[in-house]
């Protein structure tokens, strides 16, 4: 049975939309090593239309040389929740259809292995809801945005346990929590 992992870019205040403020703090080497070995131990990545729109046309022409996580990225098994995706030109893309709980823990069943999901704010907050995630990497950036879409809505209530924890010269942390259910 596949985990499903979640990595995202975050505020101090929980938002996690368009995270281009991230730029102003440049990328820690550390970071994508943090990163690639996520990556490593997946199968498969699971990925909201929007995520899908932003990730297929950079992501599809990168190579090895440029990007070391092009090739995960490029060569997974690429599953997309969305009512309204008709063409996927990523290759090993396949359209789930619209959100389901129940088709994603069918997915669950069927890879074997982690399934990587980043960004999505709208299918991780869903399968957060649903209980489906099973581990969060949250990556805090020293910014309060104070307005925008969060990670956790009001109302959301789970238990996670810190895992691990890393440090950036560029201010921001790495924290990896496991859900305790």
């Amino acid at each position: 049975m596949g985990r499903i992992v979640v990595h995202e870019f975050i505020t101090l205040d929980g938002v996690i939309e368009d995270p281009s403020w991230s730029m102003q703090y440049g990328f820690d080497p550390k970071m994508g090593d943090a990163i690639g070995r996520i990556m490593q131990a997946s199968k498969a990545l699971l990925l909201g239309r929007n995520t899908y729109e932003l990730f297929a046309p950079s992501w599809s022409t990168r190579t090895a040389a440029e990007d070391p996580g092009a090739p995960f990225m490029n060569e997974s098994p690429k599953y997309v929740v969305s009512s309204t995706l008709q063409d996927v030109g990523w290759n090993n893309s396949t359209i789930l259809g619209a959100y389901s709980a129940e088709r994603v823990r069918s997915l669950k069943d069927q890879i074997e292995g982690d399934i990587y999901v980043s960004g999505s704010g709208t299918l991780v907050r869903a399968m957060l809801g649903d209980g489906l995630v099973d581990e969060l990497h949250l990556f805090v950036f020293p910014l309060a945005l104070g307005a925008g879409p969060r990670l956790f809505e009001d109302g959301f209530e789970a238990k996670f346990s810190l895992t691990d924890t890393e440090s950036y010269g560029n201010g921001a942390l790495h924290l990896a929590y496991r859900a305790v259910r």
